[in-house]
């Protein structure tokens, strides 16, 4: 270390060896996160994965409240329904644990992932950038874990709820696959996680000057009927689950355009 206080230049070969370095604790992390979450997954599939194949789940009882007391809301029935899912490949069942351990790992390890990825990069970047990056990094953990919520607790079961209970003709009887179930479980959470990484995605933008709050104003109407579509794609069922999916959705839209700085002509 010199006498400013910065660290003395690497070679590029030590640059690699420090890489290689983040990258092996990054494996082991991920290996040690994935094995607990392999042992722990029979109970937790149980409680937490099938959850919303219970009537008894909290978005059905919450749904089912409101329409009882909301005028003109489609009726949900709690009592006794379930969503009963069949295994039809022999070696499902195993992979299905495998891939759900690793995808619960990665997620779940996201944070600390990044943590030691920044530890590689902090060493290059100016004052005012690291204080930058802290702050994205802490936003956009939190915006990807309450999209990852959402998903769990509103957009997948009301998917489900629709998707279960849809007949193209009452001959045709629906029995849900495992391997059916999981690819909509895991991907309609993982998009609402990413979809809520938007206003992090707008703010960076915005500090490179690519974005400005301008083109929020400009193009609202046409995000409204977008992003209608977007919940009416995620949810294909009435107006009052799209209208549940919408919403949050809109407010990251606005949340993004509060954290956009007008464009410079607007500006004084």
């Amino acid at each position: 270390m010199d006498t400013e206080g910065n660290l003395p230049e690497m070679s590029f070969w030590e640059h690699l060896d420090a890489l290689r370095s983040v990258l092996i604790k990054i494996v082991v992390l991920l290996a040690v996160t994935m094995i607990g979450f392999f042992v722990a997954m029979p109970s937790m599939f149980d409680s937490v994965i099938l959850a919303p194949c219970d009537g008894n789940f909290v978005l059905y009882r919450v749904l089912s409240k409101i329409a009882s007391i909301v005028p003109g809301c489609p009726e949900l029935t709690t009592d006794g329904y379930h969503v009963g899912l069949i295994n039809i490949e022999l070696t499902s069942q195993f992979m299905v644990h495998m891939t759900t351990s690793f995808w619960l790992a990665l997620v779940f390890s996201f944070p600390a992932v990044i943590y030691l990825l920044w530890t590689f990069v902090e060493p290059a970047l100016y004052p005012n950038e690291k204080r930058g990056a802290r702050r994205a990094f802490l936003a956009g953990n939190l915006m990807f874990f309450l999209g990852v919520a959402m998903g769990y607790f509103i957009v997948f079961p009301v998917s489900l709820r629709f998707l279960a209970d849809y007949h193209v003709s009452e001959l045709v009887p629906n029995q849900v696959s495992l391997d059916s179930y999981m690819d909509t479980f895991l991907s309609l959470i993982f998009l609402m996680g990413l979809v809520f990484e938007f206003p992090l995605v707008a703010w960076m933008l915005g500090k490179m000057g690519v974005l400005h709050r301008d083109f929020f104003s400009k193009f609202r109407r046409h995000a409204v009927v977008a992003l209608l579509i977007v919940a009416a794609f995620i949810t294909p069922g009435d107006i009052f689950s799209t209208i549940v999916v919408f919403v949050p959705i809109y407010c990251l839209y606005e949340m993004s355009a509060l954290l956009v700085k007008p464009a410079p002509a607007d500006e004084g």
